[in-house]
């Protein structure tokens, strides 16, 4: 029998509307900066929704050669760069990459694998192929769609860049695809199977296919042009759908022992993961929140721990309004008495939804807030639906030492983020603050 290992992170990487990096996400996210705007492009001028937080101002040829960069979609540009700052984070330097670099990885290459998490993957190539094709017939589609057009292509790109030899895959489960990939990463370091795993949660659905689909089925936050920062109001009583945003994030994952061994420093341990299916409805969540608390049920056990042991929760909280009344109610069922005293945040009122990416820019949010002690705001939580919950609304919440320490009586050790998505898909995950 394999030995169970504990599992940390030691790397994060991001490129998303609120910033370029980890750092630039959580100072925008912790001041209540939103970063959601009126569109930009001529595409979408006619739409119905044209709001959605745009990655701008990314330069993919800082990144990676010219040649490449032109065959490659925005979003495994932004999963690259993500990638690249999590491992510089972790002391992985490119030299590591190669064969012939004077620095070897501090891991076997077989034992180094890699999980791109995506809802839809490079969804723009197949779409501009498929104009082609209407437009100049079968000649004119390019051959590397069938090279990149795929939802897991970025994890081949990145385990051929720094040459990560083991599993490299892709995990896909819509708005739950990061945090599901996370649980996968954490499961194949603990029982043994690698030593490290390298995962990216990306997302770019922000096209005038993506867009109007989910407008027409209602789904999106309609009106806000002339006030866009005020789209996304999460648990708000006015909240009418969610507001989507493209982006990638990276976590690097690496036992402990093995992190410990190397010298490199955790940020925080990932602790627990759950998932469930609602097995109910194409869109909607079941009323109860049955799947979703099944997932947090399962996430705490898994981390051998209480509902009264979680410090903050990250919460899904898209501001949709059977979502956000479905996620509440799963907190009733799966912590208890706990769930009405546990601070609660919902920082897509910020980022808006990266869907398959939220998972991983959430846990790089929620690990920060620990780095911090301080608690992020759900922004435009003008009139709360639902009485009862603390909600951290308005400004960020700066909490003072430790549980232990003289006088303190708040903390933040031990956070629980959960994903949930369209089919009935759900993920949670409890990160700890690691220790000394």
């Amino acid at each position: 029998m394999r030995e169970e290992r504990r599992v940390v992170i030691t790397g994060m990487g991001a490129i998303t509307p609120n910033g370029h990096d980890p750092e630039a996400l959580w100072e925008a996210v912790r001041s209540g900066r939103s970063g959601i705007d009126v569109l930009s492009g001529e595409e979408f001028a006619d739409l119905a929704v044209r709001i959605g937080g745009q990655v701008r101002g990314f330069d993919a040829e800082a990144v990676l050669p010219r040649a490449l960069a032109r065959r490659l979609s925005p979003i495994q540009h932004w999963a690259i760069a993500a990638a690249d700052q999590a491992l510089a984070q972790a002391g992985i330097r490119e030299s590591g990459a190669r064969e012939d670099g004077a620095e070897a990885l501090p891991w076997e290459r077989e034992r180094v694998g890699v999980i791109a998490a995506t809802g839809s993957g490079p969804v723009d190539a197949m779409q501009a192929a498929t104009r082609s094709l209407l437009a100049d017939g079968p000649r004119s589609v390019p051959l590397t769609l069938s090279i990149h057009g795929a939802p897991d292509s970025a994890a081949a790109l990145l385990s051929q860049r720094w040459d990560f030899r083991g599993p490299a895959q892709g995990v896909s489960a819509t708005c739950a695809s990061g945090a599901i990939g996370l649980g996968e990463g954490l499961r194949r370091i603990r029982h043994g199977y690698a030593d490290a795993v390298l995962v990216v949660g990306m997302e770019d659905c922000l096209n005038p296919v993506n867009l109007s689909s989910n407008a027409n089925m209602r789904a999106l936050a309609a009106g806000f042009e002339d006030h866009p920062t005020a789209a996304s109001r999460p648990f708000d009583r006015s909240r009418s759908g969610f507001v989507m945003s493209q982006g990638a994030a990276a976590i690097l994952l690496e036992s402990e022992a093995g992190a410990a061994a190397r010298g490199a420093v955790p940020l925080v341990e990932l602790a627990g993961f759950g998932a469930a299916s609602d097995a109910h409805h194409p869109t909607n969540p079941h009323p109860d929140g049955r799947g979703a608390a099944a997932a947090v049920r399962e996430a705490l056990a898994d981390a051998g721990l209480g509902p009264a042991d979680i410090d903050h929760i990250n919460a899904h909280a898209t501001g949709t309004l059977a979502g956000d009344a479905a996620e509440l109610a799963a907190f009733d069922a799966s912590l208890g008495a706990a769930a009405r005293t546990i601070p609660i945040s919902a920082t897509k009122s910020s980022t808006g939804h990266l869907l398959g990416a939220s998972g991983v820019v959430e846990a790089i949010i929620a690990s920060l807030s620990m780095r911090d002690r301080t608690l992020p705001p759900t922004l435009n939580l003008e009139t709360c639906e639902f009485d009862g919950w603390d909600i951290v609304s308005g400004q960020a919440r700066e909490l003072t030492g430790t549980a232990s320490g003289p006088g303190s009586s708040l903390t933040v050790d031990t956070v629980l983020s959960t994903s949930f998505g369209f089919g009935g898909h759900n993920g949670a995950l409890v990160l700890r603050r690691p220790k000394p």
